[in-house]
């Protein structure tokens, strides 16, 4: 899935008409610092139309300055939440455009080579079975229950690198919108039309179905509280200023239209603005990192998670492991066993397959060979046939998994010695992974295949061991192996042998500590693991149980994501905490500029508060108005790209928000308003 973009234009133009859209009062209710501002905005409206239509012309234009960027501060506030769904949307709109026109071959009996009718894909229910050819598309979500195919995922994903997809095991799921490369598929579909996980992705991505997360839920009440108290104090100053100017004998009680300054300048206005954008935006970095968050809840979840449960391979180590070793069958030396090894791999563009050409160039100085001079014909691997190879010369040189090669040598009439199978269990008990090598019908050997941790990650769990997470690998290798992989990649624990059952219970035991629990999974027997998870993050290429399990879908399939995934969690939490330390910090400033100003006319003495030295008190009033607007405009790409993070406990984040955001909340208004003022008073607004 492509990023798109804090600023695209065309975005940016449906925000703009989304912003006026948004102005309906059903809206603007469900935000009640917003929603005073535009009754604000609406009740100065009328009174500077009436101060045009009456005597007080001359404080009409005031009056309607103040309206104006009442106006402009809901619109802002409106604009913020509007992009932010604008870029889910412009990302469901690419999605919806891969299921535009789709057809399907519905079989009339599960099997291929049976009889089949095009139909469309919106047409298909679960339980249909339908035939997918090369360069078909995948009509709907289904299960593969025949054949083994090479397929393009890049619709969903992004990433041009096709997948094996084959019946049977963790790899059978495929997702309606992709695209069969080679061979076929018999699926079963196990979605109805419009359930699908692309559709459920387009809903999700569009928002239609986000809702408020507690800790969202918990601010929203603390902004509709300060609110309310902040109204109620407005409201009494009113006639208490009418009070005292009777008691006085002289002055002015204070204008309506500049209590409605005062309070939208005392309300946490700016927050309450980008609080919305906040919450998408931590959605939509999701959306970009690739990974589909089945609700807000998951992704502010993440940002809580103490304790990372991990598998070995794929997130540790690397999940193609590395050839380490040749172990010769007897009476073969191992020199011809690496030889044969290395001509079976030329071919072989894999991982695992480049690390044994240049193993047995290390080990023996045997140099890579031109395949084109060799006049060879290779033998890709297959799903199918789980070995690849060369033919050339009369050899028929395979490599592959000990049960395939076996198969092949005993049809060719050869045997598989027993020293060999030994080698082959040997590999396996110490965690790596055997492949065997023959000659036609001989067996030459076993290429030993090891775990390598990835570069760096030590690195990665020191810094979210610094924010406070707790590692934890998960293998099913023996105690010994797990123990030696855990120790080099800096895991601050590991089970071994992990079942499960065993998963399982370990997320209930650290739960029951009180703690939050991330992890992925892409079997279906993760399953009851990712439903006890507090983040559950399934593999897109995994099973459908897996993906009904969690409450997150990573669509690269990477499982190393898990770590993003708590940088952007933690991202979102900091933003919004940076956001109403600012909202709140600024307060401050203009309660210097609009309180002296609000109160003048009653009690002229408070012109001694006017630190700011402020032209008027209508530039002063206008000047905190403007700048209450303007800040929020300032501020939306910070709410949608987010605080950067930094792997810091929760002393040292407080005093972080508090040196920047607190400070820089108090300074900058100071500096804000003052500019304002004297823009306001050098154009005679004021």
């Amino acid at each position: 899935m492509k990023s798109t973009s804090t600023f695209n234009w065309r975005i940016v133009r449906e925000a703009i008409a989304e912003s006026f859209r948004k102005l309906n009062p059903r809206h603007q209710i469900r935000n009640p610092v917003m929603f005073v501002v535009l009754v604000g905005g609406i009740l100065t409206t009328a009174l500077g139309l009436e101060e045009l239509a009456g005597p007080g012309a001359a404080h009409a234009g005031f009056t309607l300055h103040v309206s104006a960027w009442l106006w402009f501060t809901v619109l802002f506030g409106n604009f913020a939440e509007a992009m932010a769904e604008g870029r889910g949307k412009a990302q469901a709109e690419s999605l919806r455009r891969s299921r535009r026109g789709v057809k399907a071959k519905k079989l009339d009996r599960p099997a291929f080579g049976s009889r089949y009718e095009e139909v469309a894909a919106s047409t298909l229910h679960k339980g249909d079975f339908v035939l997918a050819e090369a360069c078909d598309i995948v009509p709907m979500d289904g299960e593969v229950v025949e054949g083994a195919a090479s397929v393009d995922e890049s619709a969903i994903t992004g990433e041009s690198a096709p997948v094996i997809r084959e019946s049977g095991g963790d790899r059978s799921s495929v997702t309606g919108g992709t695209r069969v490369l080679s061979d076929w598929l018999v699926i079963r579909v196990t979605a109805e039309a419009g359930e699908s996980f692309l559709e459920r992705m387009i809903s999700l991505v569009e928002g239609a179905k986000r809702k408020k997360t507690p800790n969202e839920i918990a601010l929203t009440i603390l902004l509709a509280a300060l609110t309310v108290v902040f109204l109620l104090a407005t409201v009494t100053l009113l006639p208490f200023s009418i009070f005292a100017v009777k008691e006085a004998g002289k002055g002015e009680p204070v204008a309506l239209t500049t209590l409605v300054a005062l309070l939208v300048c005392l309300i946490p206005t700016t927050i309450g603005a980008l609080l919305s954008a906040v919450g998408i935006a931590g959605m939509d970095r999701m959306l970009q990192a690739n990974v589909l968050a089945m609700s807000g809840r998951a992704v502010e979840a993440s940002g809580d998670v103490d304790v990372l449960l991990l598998d070995k391979t794929g997130t540790i180590t690397l999940g193609n492991r590395q050839a380490t070793r040749f172990m010769p069958a007897e009476g073969v030396s191992d020199v011809a066993l690496a030889d044969a090894a290395q001509l079976a791999s030329l071919a072989d563009e894999t991982p695992e397959g480049r690390s044994v050409v240049v193993l047995a160039k290390e080990m023996f100085k045997i140099r890579e060979r031109n395949i084109h001079e060799l006049g060879a014909r290779f033998v890709p691997f297959t799903a199918r046939t789980r070995m690849s190879g060369v033919d050339l010369s009369g050899r028929r040189i395979r490599k592959g998994a000990a049960e395939a090669i076996e198969a092949h040598v005993a049809e060719l009439g050869g045997r598989f010695p027993a020293g060999v199978r030994e080698a082959v269990d040997l590999v396996a008990r110490q965690g790596g992974t055997p492949l065997v090598v023959a000659d036609g019908a001989s067996v030459l050997g076993v290429i030993q295949l090891k775990d390598i941790v990835k570069g760096g990650i030590r690195e990665r769990f020191a810094e979210l061991r610094r924010g406070g997470v707790k590692t934890i690998m998960i293998t099913g290798d023996n105690p010994v192996t797990a123990a030696a992989i855990a120790a080099e990649a800096g895991v601050d624990d590991y089970l071994a042998e992990a079942t499960p059952e065993r998963k399982l219970e370990l997320i209930r035991e650290i739960q029951a500590e009180g703690r939050l629990v991330a992890m992925t999974g892409d079997g279906t027997n993760d399953a009851p693991a990712l439903a006890q998870a507090d983040v559950a993050v399934a593999m897109n290429t995994g099973t459908q149980a897996a993906k009904e399990a969690g409450n997150m879908v990573d669509l690269d399939s990477n499982p190393t994501k898990l770590l993003e995934i708590i940088r952007i969690g933690k991202q979102m939490l900091i933003t919004r905490g940076a956001l109403t330390t600012f909202s709140t910090a600024n307060d401050v400033a203009k309660y210097f500029a609009i309180i002296p100003a609000a109160f003048a006319a009653t009690y002229p003495e408070l012109t001694a508060l006017n630190v700011m030295r402020l032209g008027s008190p209508a530039s002063a009033i206008l000047s905190a108005v403007i700048f209450n607007a303007v800040i929020i405009v300032a501020l939306i790409p910070l709410a949608l790209r987010g605080v950067a993070y930094h792997p810091l406990n929760a002393e040292q984040l407080l005093r972080r928000h508090v040196l920047i955001y607190g400070l820089g909340g108090i300074a900058v208004p100071f500096l804000g308003i003052k500019l304002i003022d004297l823009l306001i008073s050098a154009m005679g607004w004021a």
